[in-house]
């Protein structure tokens, strides 16, 4: 697609007017908020029969099966003859696969969808698309069997991680749902274990002590959860507190730990997507991403960004979002797929990538979140043209390395650089926020002397 005609009026930025702006955004800053981007929301991982195309095809369905869940927040988006449709031609939205055999010899299919297809696709059957900036929900999980009470936390900061005691036993359970659903949730560090009176009041759902010792881990919602076991039966029942959420107790009942625990993070997902899942009218548009450039200083390197941005190919139109500390937020419209930007921006080396950061005091995703390495040899490889025409490489975001293969990690814990006031907008943006670091001094000899 051929964008040059559209392109002028959004680059024409006067120098004077970009004074202003600087001014005007430097003068709005305000402290951030805690929302987090989730990567991996559109890479599925399946196991397969083997790797013939009827088999192939079975697994291209069924990854595309969890990345719609994933993406749509809800599993009633499956139960319509449309998307069923969407899923008998799954390969069509397909970026790249990988075959592997996993430590069992079972073959697994590792792949990965375009972003903006699989939203169009969604907005195509009048699905929601809940997008990759998601609320960080603190879980303080109280669990109750046969009269002991444990505080669930997360083993894998500051302790050894005993996955046979039942703090360990549920960490994994809500790691695995949460992975599944693409819902970053985190749970309190383990210094909190011994901490008695604290546990009484999760159970008692005392919200009071609870967000006091809130205060210093980076959360957007805080989620009290009771869990208790009645015959062959587990129920769970919490309160929220955070983002006008309803304060009232919910509860679930499952047969076992980990269906409690999906149970549970179902029922989490469906109440954000409701919340901020983006109406199918809005999916049409030309997609926007947010790209967050640091080590910018002066007029001029705000100036030179957004020419160099806005003279790539993909790119519709550049304007500036917000500036905070010599970091600059742009909001850029593009055509094709979001892979396809990321590689015509990696061509300019001045923009230097950077890898998704953690404040440290920001609680770390309930261990599990990235499925396990394991051994594989690679049987197959394959790309796929996405829906500009170009290709990506296969195993791009879930491929082997050193001879392993490493499953999609859907919790990159990212923060994402809004102010609180913007927190509702930031959650209803589409695409994952990108990291760069602005380095002009990699250029030499070009674009004016640079």
């Amino acid at each position: 697609m051929s964008v040059s005609g559209q392109k002028s009026a959004h680059r024409t930025v006067s120098a004077a007017w970009v004074a202003v702006l600087f001014t005007f955004l430097l003068a709005g800053i305000a402290s951030p908020a805690a929302a987090v981007t989730v990567s991996g929301l559109y890479s599925a991982r399946v196991p397969v029969s083997g790797s013939s195309p009827d088999q192939l095809a079975q697994g291209y369905s069924d990854g595309l099966a969890q990345v719609l869940v994933r993406v749509s927040g809800t599993r009633d988006v499956l139960a319509t003859e449309d998307a069923q449709a969407l899923l008998a031609d799954a390969e069509s939205l397909l970026l790249s696969y990988q075959v592997i055999r996993d430590e069992s010899g079972q073959s697994v299919l590792d792949m990965s969808f375009g972003a903006v297809g699989v939203n169009r696709a969604l907005a195509s059957i009048n699905a929601p698309v809940w997008g990759a900036n998601r609320p960080l929900t603190l879980a303080w999980i109280a669990a109750e069997d046969r009269g002991s009470r444990t505080l669930v936390t997360d083993k894998t900061r500051g302790a050894a991680l005993g996955a046979e005691d039942a703090s360990g036993a549920w960490q994994a359970a809500f790691a695995e749902a949460s992975r599944k659903r693409g819902l970053p949730v985190a749970l309190p560090p383990a210094s909190f274990g011994a901490d008695r009176e604290l546990l009484s009041d999760i159970w008692g759902q005392f919200v009071g002590r609870v967000k006091a010792a809130s205060n210093d881990l980076e959360h957007d919602v805080l989620a009290l959860v009771r869990i208790s076991r009645a015959g062959d039966q587990w129920r769970a029942g919490w309160v929220f507190d955070g983002m006008a959420m309803n304060a009232g107790e919910e509860s679930v009942t499952a047969p076992t730990r980990d269906a409690l625990a999906e149970a549970v993070i179902n029922r989490w997902a469906g109440l954000y997507a409701s919340r901020y899942a983006v109406d199918a009218a809005e999916v049409g548009k030309s997609p926007q991403v947010d790209i967050v450039v640091r080590g910018v200083e002066t007029l001029e390197d705000y100036a030179r960004i957004n020419q160099v941005l806005g003279g790539l190919t993909p790119v519709v139109s550049v304007g500036a979002h917000r500036v905070r500390d010599g970091q600059l937020t742009l909001r850029v419209a593009f055509s094709g797929e979001l892979d396809q930007l990321k590689e015509y921006i990696a061509l300019d080396p001045r923009f230097v990538k950077l890898e998704a950061e953690r404040p440290a005091d920001m609680p770390g995703p309930v261990a599990g979140a990235s499925l396990p390495d394991q051994p594989a040899t690679t049987t197959e490889t394959g790309t796929v043209a996405a829906s500009s025409g170009q290709q990506t490489e296969a195993g791009t975001e879930s491929g082997p390395s050193e001879g392993k293969s490493e499953g999609p990690s859907l919790y990159t814990y990212q923060p994402v650089p809004v102010d609180k006031d913007e927190a509702q907008q930031a959650f209803e943006s589409l695409y994952q926020v990108l990291y760069y670091r602005w380095q002009p001094s990699s250029v030499i000899g070009s674009d004016g002397g640079e």
